[in-house]
């Protein structure tokens, strides 16, 4: 059986930071290199030298994890802990550490840190070798050895900028290059490279200045991983075009400009992907590219000059499609600088455009043919709604009195959406976002104005549904030459697919606003004709209509349930392959016997308590009023009044409420004569209600629609007698509706 305590998987990382397995094999350790041998065949999987200052890390108890030289991430995971516990002793006995820590490098703590922060600037300098050709090896040596130990790394950083040693390096540089020396240039990358891993902002100011940034570009074009150099400079001195839309007049301006795009080229294309010890030491670089952001959208903010002329030449209509079209390109650009500022800055700075009047500026840039600009104006107009969704909607609300409907910036922008010509609809569906953040109420909530859910919804139903729901409706249109329909057919307009999804989103809302709007407008009605029209057909189209009905009846929804019962049955019943009809029925019926029951039980308890025998008083209530009369003298005489009163008041009162209640019934629930032309016969009504006539209906529906059944509330009152009087008297005085419960 072979030695499974060393049988590991080899990992290597990839460019998109994940670990490729490159096999399982045993590994051995040989002097100071370790070995792994593949167990299918014995080749060589891995061979790698055990470094004096190369970081490990044991994780997990299984696995142990470093970064060769060349930037090329390994790791080593182990069947066995006991495994992994003897090659880690072996790497810590190499390295002289401590087998009990888990990772091989120089610990720091507080102290140390409080250390480096007092250290004076010229003590305890590491001692740099002198800058010449023949010592280029022994300085990349050092500087690769500092990078694993913060306290090695901040020294070597103070020497190199107490000496003015930078310089001279990239003036090696130039020799090198002008030798065509590729060893020497090969060790000036590997000391550019550390020297920006030794993350100090002193030493990049120097670096990324004008006259040494594109040295430092040229030093890390000579990667010994590469059989030929890159050609980075190259291109960012001939490919790579500066182009001022408006003449920058400011010198810093524009050469904060250059060096920001240098230094983020630097980060994003030159520099490969920091390993995982390596992560942490750009964050300066990081910092150093957003300061500098920064600081131009500032410069630019506060030179008003400068903006207001790129406005008026965006707006110009003699201005050129190109020239058009590298001002939008600068605005793109200048607010996506702005996302790097902090929030106070960036309300100024929007705040700042407003004024300017950006949003007039992208209702002519939107509207134009150009698609490249279209894109990026939609990308500068996302920044806007994001940043204030109310500033937005308040320019568009006083649009109305300056210029038509068709040219109102949510329309330009609804038209957009609407005839997107990406395949993909990526434009599309980024409009579709701004625009539902635009109309969605949650965000219409600003404490300063109560009132702009109101005021803009308002004005986007009034000035903007129509162009929203064109396509809709389109769509939905009666087609008068279609040859589908039959000379003379009475039937009403097909229902199209996107239309039904539209219903079925709305009533699955289950809001009863939307459910009065479907039964007032006699929406179901193209819906049925449509089920009927479709016949025996098993499709997506009578799925869908079938799975609509069939939840209406699941949760139950009582007014479409009437309505549908009432109107629409008669033409439904016949429909038997599916129960969805014959349940609706059922529903039907039983709300309207649940309504009889309740009518009936509250009629039958006003009546029982009418004829109550007044001296039916239990000992509690007798005890009450016997107590209550004792108490004052004036209010005994009153009480005796309103007794002798009661009599009459009282009969005349409940005349008058049952009368007043009987009337309140709604028409649907009981139908008489006219009722019965619905379906075919007169509806079941509660023997103790007379017929009522529906209100007349002059709608055009092919079908008559009839009143819908409501559910009434009566509250009956459940205390007799005395007691009963005066609750009815105090009741009586304030002109109360029915009786209410004590």
């Amino acid at each position: 059986m072979s030695d499974t305590r060393r049988r590991v998987k080899v990992y290597t990382l990839n460019e998109d930071r994940q670990w490729d397995d490159r096999g399982t094999g045993h590994v051995s350790s040989k002097g100071i290199s370790l070995l792994v041998r593949a167990e299918s065949d014995g080749s060589l999987l891995l061979e790698s030298k055990i470094s004096p200052n190369t970081a490990y890390q044991k994780q997990q108890d299984t696995l142990i994890v470093w970064s060769e030289a060349e930037n090329y991430d390994l790791a080593l995971s182990f069947q066995e802990k006991a495994g992994c516990d003897e090659i880690w002793e072996k790497i810590c006995q190499v390295q002289g550490k401590d087998p009990a820590l888990e990772i091989t490098q120089d610990p720091i703590d507080e102290s140390e840190e409080e250390r480096i922060e007092e250290m004076p600037e010229t003590s305890h300098l590491v001692e740099l070798p002198a800058c010449e050709l023949s010592r280029l090896e022994e300085i990349a040596d050092l500087v690769t050895s500092v990078l694993s130990s913060p306290i090695r790394r901040e020294k070597l950083a103070l020497a190199l900028m107490s000496e003015g040693y930078i310089k001279k390096l990239l003036g090696l540089f130039q020799v090198c290059e002008d030798l065509d020396n590729r060893e020497g240039l090969h060790h000036l990358y590997e000391i550019v490279r550390g020297v920006l891993f030794l993350n100090k902002a002193a030493l990049f100011e120097v670096m990324f200045s004008d006259d040494c940034i594109m040295d430092v570009v040229g030093c890390l074009e000579y990667d010994p991983a590469l059989v030929q150099p890159k050609r980075h400079r190259e291109f960012l001195t001939k490919t790579a075009k500066f182009k001022e839309v408006i003449p920058i007049t400011d010198s810093e301006l524009r050469q904060k400009i250059h060096q920001t795009y240098r230094v983020q080229y630097i980060q994003d294309i030159i520099l490969p992907t920091p390993s995982v010890f390596e992560e942490n030491f750009l964050s300066t670089l990081t910092s150093f590219i957003f300061f500098n952001k920064v600081e131009i959208v500032s410069m630019l903010q506060e030179d008003e000059k400068f903006l207001t002329e790129v406005f008026a030449q965006l707006t110009d209509e003699a201005t050129e499609d190109s020239k058009r079209r590298e001002l939008v390109n600068f605005f793109k650009e200048f607010c996506a600088f702005s996302q790097t500022l902090q929030p106070q800055n960036r309300d100024a700075f929007f705040k700042t455009l407003a004024n300017l009047g950006i949003l007039p500026a992208l209702e002519i840039v939107m509207g134009m043919d150009d698609l490249q600009v279209r894109a990026a104006a939609t990308d500068i107009f996302s920044y806007l709604v994001e940043f204030s969704p109310s500033m937005v909607r308040e320019f568009v609300m006083q649009e109305p009195q300056q210029t038509d409907d068709d040219v109102l910036l949510i329309n330009v922008v609804i038209k957009q959406m609407i005839c997107d010509s990406d395949p993909e609809l990526g434009g599309a569906v980024q409009l579709m976002g701004l625009l539902r953040t635009l109309i969605d109420p949650e965000n219409m909530l600003a404490p300063t104005n109560k009132t702009e859910k109101t005021e803009f919804l308002s004005f986007f139903y009034k000035y903007c549904m129509h162009v929203l729901t064109a396509p809709l409706l389109a769509n939905t249109a009666h087609d008068k030459n279609s040859k589908d329909l039959q000379e003379g057919s009475t039937k009403i307009n097909p229902v199209c697919p996107g239309a039904l999804r539209f219903m079925r989103r709305i009533i699955g809302l289950k809001d009863e606003y939307y459910n009065r709007y479907i039964i007032k407008g006699n929406l179901f009605e193209p819906v049925i004709n449509a089920l009927l029209d479709n016949g025996t057909r098993y499709n997506l189209l009578n799925s869908a209509i079938i799975e609509l009905f069939e939840f209406i009846k699941v949760e139950d929804i009582k007014s479409l349930i009437a309505h549908i019962v009432d109107n629409f049955y008669k033409a439904l019943e016949s429909i038997e392959y599916v129960q969805t009809f014959k349940g609706l029925k059922g529903r039907y019926e039983q709300e309207k016997d649940r309504q009889s029951q309740r009518l009936n039980r509250s009629e039958s308890d006003c009546s029982a308590l009418y004829r109550r025998d007044a001296r039916s008083l239990d000992e509690d209530e007798e005890m009450w009023f016997n107590d209550d009369e004792d108490d004052d003298d004036g209010e005994t005489v009153e009480k005796n009044r309103m007794e002798d009163d009661f009599s009459d008041s009282y009969g005349k009162y409940m005349e008058a409420k049952k009368v007043s209640f009987l009337s309140s019934v709604p028409a649907g629930a009981a139908n008489g004569a006219n009722g019965a032309n619905n379906n075919g016969k007169a509806a079941a009504i509660p023997p103790a209600l007379p017929a009522v006539t529906p209100h007349s209906n002059t709608s055009t529906s092919s079908v008559k629609t009839a009143a819908l059944p409501a559910t009434p509330v009566v509250k009956v009152c459940t205390q007799y007698s005395n007691l009963a009087k005066v609750i009815f008297l105090i009741h009586l005085h304030m002109n109360s509706a029915v009786c209410q419960p004590i």
